[in-house]
């Protein structure tokens, strides 16, 4: 009896044995997945924060240097994300990357603009970022960088673009007309 006993024992902690490894292993796999996830968004982030910072003092002091090179920092920022990172953080990412397209353009670059304006749009396709004034990032973008045609009527009218802007770029166009 004291052998059944043992011998059914050991046999029931044999059949439980494989699944607890099992488990752990998935579990300490999932851990390393997510600790690898966190330390490259930590990462990022470090990254990120330093390029915004540059990106205030070319604000400061309206350097086309300084926001070029604080566009180029950001696309460092995105291209370090890595596989491990790549779904963590996309609302984030989107902004960064669109501050470098923005600098691109306020440093003069603007093949590389229009590049990293592409880049957004198949990055994240139908997203787009919305200025305090509710215009559109993309549709601003695509007009200043010359991706919309700057001479039909209505296309200020029908464009989510600023007040500002609009009345900016009709003013060219009718100092180029008359």
């Amino acid at each position: 009896m004291l052998l059944a006993s043992a011998a059914a024992t050991a046999l029931l902690l044999a059949a439980c044995n494989p699944q607890t490894t099992a488990m752990q292993k998935e579990g300490i796999g999932f851990r390393q997945a997510r600790f690898a996830e966190i330390s490259a968004m930590r990462d990022y982030r470090q990254c990120r924060d330093d390029a915004v910072q540059l990106d205030r003092q070319a604000r400061a002091a309206a350097s086309p240097a300084r926001y070029l090179a604080a566009a180029r920092a950001l696309e460092k920022c995105e291209a370090g994300v890595g596989p491990e990172g790549a779904q963590v953080g996309q609302d984030e990412r989107m902004r960064a990357y669109a501050l470098s397209v923005q600098d691109h353009f306020k440093g003069g670059d603007v093949a590389k603009a229009r590049a990293n304006l592409a880049t957004f749009k198949e990055s994240y396709p139908g997203a787009d970022l919305y200025y305090a004034d509710g215009a559109s990032f993309v549709e601003t973008m695509e007009i200043l960088l010359g991706l919309r045609d700057r001479t039909a009527v209505g296309e200020f009218s029908t464009a989510n673009v600023g007040g500002e802007l609009k009345g900016e770029l009709r003013r060219v166009r009718y100092w180029t007309r008359n």
